[in-house]
C-alpha cells in the first residue's frame, strides 16, 4: 500500500475556488442554514491510498493522535456526504471519511467484492492515522457501507473499538434480501450542470426536505465529460460485483462493539427488521431510532444524527460492552 496526502481547499462542481471548501455558494443554496455553511467550509486533509491496485481517496479532519473515527458512505455515494457531519467531531477525534473504489473520486476496478471494500476501510484507517490514538477507532457506516463494515467487524474487528451501523438492514429469512440492482448502462452526459443536478436522485428513492444538503452532495457527485457533465461512480460496478458472505453471519461474528441507528420512517428498516437484528445480537446493543428520518438519516435529520453519535461515543468511552465478542474470524 502507498499513500499520499496534502491539505486542500477542494470544490464541488461549479463552485468558487477561493476561501475553503465552500466560501460562497453563489446563490445556489440561499436557504442553507449557517451551521451547514460553516461545517462544509472547514478545511480538511485530502489523502489517497492504493489498495489492490486501485487508488482510494479519503478526507481527514482533526488532529492525529486523537481517538479515531472513520465515516463510511453508501451505494454510489462518496466521502463528501460527511462534509457537514465530520467537522462536529474534529475537536476531539481524528476523523476520516473514505470513498470506496468505483465511486466518487476513487479509481474504478475491473471487479469488486466485499472483502476488497473492507480492506479499503482498514487501509484508509491506517493511512489517516486512526490506529495511532489512545484507543481503537470506531467506524460509522451508512447503508451499503454498513454491510461492508459488517465484513470488517467480522474479519478485522479486533483492530476497532466498535462500529455504528446506520440503516443497513439485515433482513430476517422470510423477508427477501435486497441489494443494488445488477442492471447497468453507461452514464448519460448532460449538456449543462443545471440539467445534471435536476436528475440527481437518492437511492433508494425518498423525499428529503433539506434541499441544500441534496444540492451539495449532488455537485460532488458530478464531473466534467466530453459534451457536458456526468456522474462519477462506475456505472458497471454491480455487474462485476461479488456480494460475499451472509450479513446475518457477519453481524453475529463481529469482533468489536456494535450500535445500530435507523431512521424511524425508513422503508428499509421497519420494526421487524430491527427486532431481528437485535435478536441476532442478544438484545445487548444500543438501538436508536431517529425521529422524522428516513433511510438517509444524515440528510433528513443531520443535527439529531450528530447528537445521537455523540451520545453513543460518550457512552462507549465510559462503559464496557455487554455482549461477548468473538475472538475468531469467520472463514473466508
Amino acid at each position: 500500500m502507498s499513500k499520499d496526502k496534502n491539505i486542500v481547499k477542494d470544490q464541488p462542481a461549479e463552485m468558487p475556488s477561493e476561501g475553503g471548501p465552500l466560501a460562497e455558494y453563489g446563490g445556489a443554496l440561499p436557504s442553507a442554514p449557517a451551521w451547514f455553511r460553516e461545517s462544509v467550509a472547514v478545511p480538511y486533509e485530502l489523502g489517497k491510498v492504493t489498495v489492490k491496485g486501485a487508488e482510494v481517496t479519503y478526507q481527514r479532519w482533526g488532529k492525529r493522535g486523537a481517538p479515531g473515527l472513520l465515516f463510511v458512505h453508501g451505494n454510489g455515494a462518496h466521502a463528501h456526504w460527511w462534509d457537514f457531519i465530520a467537522p462536529y467531531f474534529a475537536e476531539h477525534y481524528n476523523v476520516a471519511a473514505l470513498t470506496f473504489s468505483g465511486m466518487g473520486d476513487s479509481e474504478w476496478r475491473e471487479t469488486y467484492d466485499m472483502d476488497t471494500f473492507s480492506l479499503e476501510e482498514v487501509a484508509v484507517a491506517e493511512a489517516a492515522g486512526l490506529f495511532e490514538g489512545p484507543r481503537k477507532p470506531v467506524i460509522i457506516a451508512h447503508s451499503f457501507g454498513g454491510f461492508v463494515t459488517l465484513v470488517t467487524g467480522a474479519k478485522h474487528g479486533s483492530r476497532f473499538e466498535g462500529m455504528v451501523i446506520v440503516d443497513s438492514p439485515v433482513n430476517p429469512p422470510e423477508r427477501p434480501r435486497g441489494g443494488p440492482s445488477r442492471a447497468s448502462r453507461p452514464h448519460k452526459v448532460y449538456s449543462d450542470l443545471a440539467a445534471a443536478l435536476a436528475r440527481f436522485r437518492l437511492a433508494p428513492p425518498q423525499l428529503c426536505e433539506n434541499h441544500y444538503a441534496m444540492d451539495y452532495i449532488a455537485r460532488w457527485s458530478l464531473k466534467r465529460a466530453e459534451g457536458g457533465w456526468t456522474w462519477k461512480f462506475d456505472p458497471m460496478i454491480w455487474t462485476r460485483f461479488e456480494p460475499g458472505l451472509d450479513p446475518a453471519e457477519m453481524l453475529k461474528a463481529a469482533q468489536c462493539r456494535i450500535a445500530i441507528i435507523r431512521g424511524e420512517e425508513s422503508a428499509l428498516m421497519p420494526d421487524d427488521v430491527g427486532d431481528y437484528m437485535r435478536g441476532l445480537l442478544g438484545h445487548q446493543v444500543p438501538f436508536v431510532s431517529v425521529p422524522h428520518a428516513r433511510h438517509h438519516v444524515m440528510l433528513d435529520q443531520p443535527i439529531a444524527f450528530i447528537s445521537t453519535l455523540r451520545m453513543l461515543l460518550a457512552e462507549w468511552d465510559h462503559s464496557d460492552p455487554h455482549r461477548s465478542v468473538e475472538t475468531s474470524a469467520p472463514a473466508s
